[in-house]
Parts: structure tokens; C-alpha cells; sequence
């Protein structure tokens, strides 16, 4: 059984979408194992994000993900890292696919909704972050 992180950026919780997406991966039969809202300091969103420091987006993503509170959550299932980026569609929502959430919800590239753990190694360090074994049931 693998997992994997999953945040409901603010965007997505600002425009009531978290229920939209949950019964998106709920009816692909993913599981969730662990949930909680967070409204992320700076620190923490650099600390989340480091891996993209020297990017010349930096700066804005980390003013987007602090300008409001997020989801995060632990999924779980077959495969459900491949699974859930199949969902959320690609990054820039005007090349994600019909009917992916950010196709179907992005307003631009930064605003889209989701963010998803990109391989094994990311999910282990992405849940760890926000998560300890004892928040998640599984």
C-alpha cells in the first residue's frame, strides 16, 4: 500500500472546493489516512517548499501558500502517487487533461488548487513534514 501528500492549496479552501476534491479521490478508491487544515508561517512554507529556493517563482509561492489556510492530507492506496497526479492533472492547468481537477479548477499556474507528492522519496518527506505516526490511521 503506498501513500502520499496531498494539500488543498488556499485557493482551493478559499473557493470551497476541499469537499470537491475529496469525493474526486474518494470515487477513484483512494483512501484517506490522515487530515488537517494548516495555515502555514513563511518559515514553515520555505521549509516545505527548500527544494525549489533558487527558482524564480520562489517568492510568490511562498507568498500564495501563506495568504491563507491549506489541507493536507495523507493518501493511500495502489499506486496512488501515480493515481493522484493523474487526477490533479499537469502543473500549468491549460495543458492538464479534461476533467483533472486543475483543468478543471486552476485560475493560473500557481493557483491550482492541488499539490501532490511527485515520487516515494518526496511522499516520505512531504508527510513527515506535516504528519506524525500517530496522526495516521492505516
Amino acid at each position: 500500500m503506498e501513500r502520499t501528500l496531498s494539500i488543498i492549496k488556499p485557493d482551493g479552501v478559499a473557493r470551497g472546493l476541499i469537499g470537491e476534491v475529496i469525493k474526486r479521490f474518494e470515487s477513484e478508491g483512494i483512501r484517506i489516512a490522515a487530515m488537517k487544515m494548516v495555515f502555514m508561517s513563511k518559515a514553515q512554507a520555505e521549509g516545505f517548499y527548500a527544494v525549489h529556493r533558487e527558482r524564480p517563482f520562489f517568492g510568490s509561492l511562498m507568498d500564495f501558500m501563506t495568504s491563507g489556510p491549506a489541507v493536507v492530507m495523507v493518501l493511500e492506496g495502489e499506486n496512488v502517487i501515480a493515481k493522484n497526479r493523474e487526477l490533479m492533472g499537469a502543473t500549468n492547468y491549460k495543458e492538464a487533461a479534461e476533467g483533472t481537477i486543475r483543468r478543471d479548477f486552476a485560475t493560473d499556474i500557481e493557483k491550482n488548487v492541488v499539490h501532490g507528492s511527485d515520487s516515494p522519496e518526496t511522499a516520505e518527506f512531504e508527510i513527515g513534514y506535516f504528519f506524525n505516526k500517530l496522526e495516521i490511521v492505516g
